[in-house]
Parts: C-alpha cells; sequence; structure tokens
C-alpha cells in the first residue's frame, strides 16, 4: 500500500518517517516533493572504473543556477533528509522536470528500511538545461512493507551531499583464468 499525502504528513509529525526540512506545501496526493540541493559531482576520468574509487569534480550550484550538459553524468542529492524504519520509499523524478528533458534517478529509485540522509539523484539532461538549487526536482513515495524489517546498514547510510559511486567496496576484480 502507498502513502497518501495525508498519511506522510502524519508520519512525519509523529516521527515513522523522517522528511527535514518537511514543508507542508510540498505534500502532494501520494508523494512528497524533494529540492535538488546546492552541490554536484561529476566524474573527473573519461573512463569510469567500477572496481576503484574514482576522482569526482565539485560544483556549487550558484544562485544563476548551473547548466547541465547532455553526455555528462551529473551526481546531485536532495535538500532533505529522508529515511524511514517502517516503509520503503521510491523516488522518481518529478514529470514537469522530466517535460524538460532531464532524467532524474532512471536506474536506482528505490531505497532501503533504515537509510537516513539526503539522496543522491543522477541526473542525465537530453539538451542543455539550466538547473537551480532549492528547485523541485523530484518526489518520494512510501510504501508500507509487511514482514519482518532488517534496516538499511550499508555504505551510504547518513549520506550528506552528493555521494559517488562506492560499487568498489562490493566486488573485487574478477582475475583472468590463464589458459
Amino acid at each position: 500500500m502507498i502513502l497518501t499525502g495525508p498519511e506522510i504528513t502524519a508520519a512525519a509529525r509523529d516521527g515513522r518517517l523522517t522528511i527535514d526540512p518537511f514543508e507542508l506545501e510540498q505534500v502532494n496526493p501520494n508523494s512528497y516533493n524533494v529540492r535538488l540541493g546546492p552541490t554536484l559531482l561529476t566524474y573527473a576520468d573519461t573512463v569510469i572504473d567500477s572496481y576503484r574509487p574514482n576522482l569526482t569534480r565539485e560544483m556549487e550550484i550558484g544562485t544563476d543556477g548551473h547548466v547541465l550538459q547532455p553526455g555528462e553524468l551529473y551526481l546531485g542529492h536532495t535538500l532533505e533528509q529522508v529515511g524511514s524504519n517502517s516503509f520503503v520509499p521510491l523516488l522518481f523524478g518529478r514529470s514537469s522536470v522530466g517535460r524538460l528533458g532531464l532524467f532524474v534517478e532512471i536506474t536506482a529509485p528505490i531505497g532501503d528500511i533504515g537509510f537516513h540522509g539526503q539522496w543522491t539523484l543522477m541526473l542525465s539532461p537530453v539538451r542543455p538545461l539550466r538547473v537551480y538549487a532549492g528547485m523541485k526536482i523530484a518526489q518520494i513515495m512510501f510504501f508500507l512493507s509487511t514482514g519482518e524489517i532488517d534496516p538499511y546498514q550499508g555504505k551510504y547510510q547518513a549520506a550528506t551531499g552528493p555521494q559517488p559511486s562506492k560499487y568498489w567496496r562490493d566486488v573485487a576484480p574478477v582475475q583472468a583464468v590463464a589458459s
């Protein structure tokens, strides 16, 4: 079951979920609008290596915004800290933002029960697009879970600002077998 807007408000007020800062005007009929935080990351190397940490470049979004370029992956973050030990959060780009040609969080919309922090957003524009810190960029829906809960304790817990991939912490490179 999905939480309705009034239930999101009630859960935020009684502590069943965390949205900080919480703004009543960002509550939708069955989701909550989250805003783009002020920091963006891009990968510095031409080739991103999934088996090692990768260098990134950090940039702050100024008052005049920042123009995202096609062919570049930008890691942004939500202004809000969001989390719950009871509900499963799913984040999707807002349709108004999608109509501007910005893909938000295409491959990883599901959050884990027990994660608390700012969400990293994977931003990919189809044409040059100016974005602004504080713009409503995505929406989070919350689903009721059933069964025993094993809260998230992973590598992105308590994230602040955009987080580059830490996939390299999960795996070791496969060694070639000698013939």
